[in-house]
């Protein structure tokens, strides 16, 4: 089968070609999302230990109420610790792909941080639609 008749039959079940730089753009900015959500998540997650910690000392309850609780919220920060560490070597892994296929990848942010649907960025993956 020729590459043009691949390719109209991608586009006859309703599949749409992506182009590389695209792809790589797409993915870019899922990652970068998918980053700064693992921070949120541990954000929030240091904060209902704070208040789960604070209101037991607030309402006089003996200092060992709610300790599976606590200890159950500290093993799921721990996960998410975990998950940012495999997140990062994929990460990892995505940039040499970059390299070794495209030549290269855009320079990684220091930070990662939750977009508002509002903001305009200069980043074109930041604004690209989400795939169908």
């Amino acid at each position: 089968m020729t590459n043009t008749v691949q390719k109209q039959n991608a586009f006859s079940r309703g599949a749409t070609a992506m182009t590389p730089a695209v792809a790589q753009m797409r993915v870019t900015r899922d990652l970068h999302e998918a980053e700064a959500a693992l921070d949120e998540a541990l954000i929030c997650q240091a904060n209902l230990l704070s208040s789960m910690v604070t209101a037991r000392r607030e309402a006089g309850l003996p200092p060992f109420e709610g300790q599976d609780a606590l200890m159950r919220l500290l093993k799921s920060q721990q996960a998410m610790v975990d998950a940012g560490g495999e997140l990062a070597r994929v990460h990892g892994r995505l940039n040499a792909i970059a390299v070794e296929t495209m030549g290269g990848n855009d320079a990684c942010p220091k930070t990662a941080t939750l977009a508002s649907p509002a903001e305009t960025g200069p980043s074109a993956a930041a604004t690209l639609p989400r795939a169908a």
